[in-house]
């Protein structure tokens, strides 16, 4: 059933998909206004003080730098010291325990599990496991094989709603995206989110063998929503309001398919500059590699280390919610 805000109070954080535009609109403001929190001791203090009494585990079986410190540090800002697992090595998988045993062992001495792992679909199967037992606790997808990546997403549109605040918001922008478009889990989540802006159009700029897989295609169809598929690079970034680039996800090769494919042209240089228009908004999940030239950092264009930060905020308003605390945040009147 939605709330007085237009939205169904999530269970659980799984993906893109469950979000629509008054969740994704309340959520700007409650990032906001946590942010105004920032600006003093007693404001952290204060945000500090709201969730010491729980507990969260952050279960990163995949490598990860900014999505496990930023989440990290939500938890530290809301006075949750969080307990981790980062390597199954470690735990009673290397005996030989199910996933599914673990995490639910996990889910009774916590009150939020945080997941990020290289198996598509692994929150969503933990969610629907906990939800049957007696101890049911909030999942927040934080990133599973090549899927889906929704934390992200809606760390990005914060970030293109701040960007476009003074430009009538998102709606009617182009928004390019470039680089591994079928493995990006960023790209899939972000891709569907922006469906909730009408008029937007997406680019997707890629090597052949890189397109977005069928199944977002086919997504994308059913919605408002102009697509275009390229490979001309030059054009693509030139028509942009957002350039979002992407690294290639090797990680997901089979035999090293990657080192086959030519993706020089994909790149965005400094002397790309010129040709964007004036306003454009340059981001980029991170890590980098050659496709995104680090001359460009110091462009007043380039929103990708803001978009970074932009994600402890988002990740400290999702805690809030599913934890229940936002109501102590975000003013009467929003």
């Amino acid at each position: 059933m939605k709330n007085s805000l237009g939205f169904d109070r999530p269970k659980h954080i799984l993906s893109a998909s469950q979000f629509n535009r008054a969740f994704l609109d309340y959520m700007y403001e409650l990032i906001n206004q946590i942010r105004k929190f920032d600006k003093t001791k007693d404001g952290l203090m204060y945000l500090q003080s709201l969730l010491p009494h729980r507990r969260a585990m952050l279960y990163f079986t995949q490598p990860s730098t900014r999505t496990f410190m930023s989440f990290q540090a939500a938890c530290h800002i809301l006075g949750i010291k969080p307990s981790e697992i980062r390597d199954t090595a470690t735990s009673s998988e290397r005996k030989g325990e199910s996933i599914d045993d673990s995490l639910r062992t996990f889910a009774s001495y916590v009150d939020l599990i945080v997941m990020r792992s290289p198996v598509a679909g692994l929150s969503d199967r933990v969610a629907g496991l906990l939800d049957q037992t007696p101890r049911p606790v909030p999942i927040i997808n934080a990133g599973s094989g090549p899927d889906e990546h929704p934390t992200q997403a809606l760390l990005d549109i914060y970030t293109l709603q701040r960007s476009f605040k003074s430009a009538a918001g998102i709606e009617g922008k182009t928004i390019c995206m470039v680089g591994d478009l079928k493995r990006g889990r960023t790209i899939r989540s972000l891709s569907r989110l922006l469906t909730n802006y009408p008029g937007t159009r997406l680019i997707f700029c890629s090597p052949p063998e890189f397109k977005i897989a069928d199944d977002l295609r086919q997504f994308l169809k059913t919605k408002d929503i102009s697509v275009e598929e390229t490979t001309n690079f030059s054009a693509a970034i030139a028509a942009a309001d957002a350039i979002y680039m992407t690294r290639v996800q090797d990680e997901y090769d089979q035999g090293g398919e990657s080192k086959r494919v030519d993706y020089s042209t994909y790149c965005l240089k400094k002397q790309h500059l010129s040709s964007l228009k004036s306003d454009c908004v340059i981001m980029h999940p991170l890590p980098r590699r050659d496709e995104l030239d680090p001359a460009i950092d110091h462009d007043p264009r380039a929103k990708y280390w803001r978009q970074e930060r932009n994600g402890m905020w988002t990740r400290v308003a999702l805690i809030t919610i599913l934890l229940g605390v936002d109501s102590h945040i975000v003013l009467p009147t929003l």
